[in-house]
């Protein structure tokens, strides 16, 4: 029997390969945005294919956001001392199917959308779909490194179910092409072309919307490989800030951010908001979370925790085994259902990745400080809030151009942190490229005390495509958490 159920979970979720058109139209069949007439529509069209495929991506992320990027980003602490406390830098193994087996599957309907659009002419939906390729891969080829690309949606036209691992340094300028295709299919477009607020909850169908996100997204991975020198990602930052920002236009104020906001009206309604309040608030805030806020003035804070004895404190993250501390704050039981939830890429993180290259000498349109102070600005007032008169000015925000970079990369790096709260594993993503917030070490933190540089492949892919599985290690290195993806190496 349990033979049966494996292989049976093999086949089934062997997703990179294996998921047929039908069987993509039956995961999201009962999204109800889906009620086409079988008798008048050829297929399943774009526009119905679109909103339950985004609507499943961003819940995915939200669900890994608050399960492992905020455990090991030290905003939550889920205490205990038994096996697969993430916190402690304690990942099993089966942390990493989720992710895989979830987004492969979504990156599946976003190939047909584009497909089916571009038999039908559609060339809004084709830009949507590459932007969302994009943003998917990325995230995959991030968490894990050499990933299934350039065969991983080929299953039904190849016949190849088991497809090969691409190095990480080729998938990313595979992305970039995506990026520069979906930019110049929405450049021709008319300013009355829209797709339509039905099949799209983030934009309401706003095309030109998505061409900010597309080029924002764009930015946001070009910095991740700014120090690539090989494939020269500097100059693509330049090209889209200073050189032909007409060409490349990217979002200009909070209204742009990409956020599937939760209406709480099916289908969408948060993927939390179901959940018992006690499950919600086991895990407790994180000391390093709460302090930081706590000493700024943030007002933040009141959305993002509870109070404890009528004050905000956390838990210090990696405490030592066996001493556990005072219980505080927990996360504000509000978020289950806060539309902000669903956050894809917010124009504050987008104002903390042109401070960074302006920093660095990479784009001169404006100096640092003013990308910095902006990001600062929209990244509180997102959540409903004014900035504190005091704020800017303050001994521990305030921006001092004869700082070093170093001191530089930490202001702008917290307010990042902070800007991309319940995005996905982007924090994560940023810690392991930058080393920035300065995370406190302690005692309780295993694994050497480092944090995990990637997840291992699922456990069932060592058997399912066992060759090509074989192939990826030799190439990257082992299979384990320690082992750097491309992009992190010198």
């Amino acid at each position: 029997m349990m033979k049966m159920k494996f292989m049976t979970k093999t086949i089934g979720v062997w997703v990179v390969a294996l998921c047929s058109f039908a069987t993509i139209v039956s995961c999201n069949k009962d999204f109800q945005e889906i009620n086409t007439n079988p008798n008048t529509s050829p297929r399943v069209q774009p526009s119905n294919l679109l909103a339950p495929a985004l609507t499943k991506v961003v819940s995915y992320n939200m669900s890994r956001s608050q399960r492992i990027t905020n455990e090991l980003m030290q905003v939550t602490v889920n205490m205990g001392d038994g096996d697969g406390r993430i916190f402690r830098y304690d990942i099993r193994s089966s942390e990493a199917d989720y992710m895989w087996n979830n987004l492969y599957l979504q990156l599946r309907n976003f190939r047909d959308i584009y497909e089916f659009a571009e038999e039908l002419n559609q060339p809004e939906f084709m830009a949507v779909a590459q932007i969302c390729e994009a943003w998917i891969f990325s995230i995959l080829t991030d968490i894990y490194g050499d990933i299934p690309y350039s065969e991983a949606l080929r299953g039904k036209d190849l016949n190849a179910f088991q497809p090969v691992f691409d190095k990480q340094q080729d998938i990313y300028p595979a992305l970039f092409e995506k990026l520069e295709g979906a930019n110049d299919l929405l450049s021709r477009l008319g300013p009355t072309v829209t797709i339509g607020g039905g099949p799209d909850p983030i934009f309401e169908g706003d095309m030109r919307k998505w061409r900010e996100f597309g080029n924002s997204l764009y930015l946001r991975l070009a910095l991740r490989l700014a120090h690539k020198t090989e494939l020269n990602s500097i100059a693509i930052i330049k090209k889209i800030v200073d050189e032909s920002p007409l060409a490349y236009p990217i979002m200009v104020s909070n209204d742009d951010s990409a956020i599937l906001r939760w209406t709480g009206a099916a289908p969408y309604v948060s993927p939390f908001a179901t959940w018992r309040p006690a499950d919600w608030y086991a895990p407790k805030s994180a000391s390093f979370f709460i302090d930081n806020l706590n000493e700024r003035s943030d007002p933040r804070i009141v959305s993002w925790a509870s109070l404890a004895n009528g004050d905000y404190f956390g838990v210090p993250s990696g405490y030592p085994v066996g001493q556990p501390p005072v219980v505080g704050s927990a996360p504000n039981t509000g978020l289950m259902h806060n539309p902000l939830m669903g956050n894809i890429l917010n124009y504050a993180e987008l104002q903390f990745i042109l401070a960074e290259a302006a920093v660095k000498g990479w784009i001169t349109a404006q100096p640092a400080r003013s990308y910095y102070e902006r990001g600062i600005v929209a990244g509180i007032q997102l959540w409903g809030y004014e900035v504190p008169s005091f704020y800017l000015t303050s001994d521990l925000v305030a921006w001092d151009d004869a700082y070093s970079e170093y001191e530089k990369m930490e202001l702008i790096h917290l307010q990042k942190y902070y800007a991309l709260f319940s995005t996905d594993m982007q924090a994560w993503f940023e810690y392991r490229r930058t080393g920035h917030p300065n995370l406190p070490i302690r005692s309780g933190h295993l694994n050497g005390g480092k944090m995990p540089a990637r997840l291992n492949y699922p456990v069932y892919v060592q058997s399912a495509n066992r060759q090509n599985y074989l192939n990826a290690v030799q190439e990257q290195g082992a299979d384990d958490i320690n082992t750097l993806v491309w992009w992190q190496r010198p």
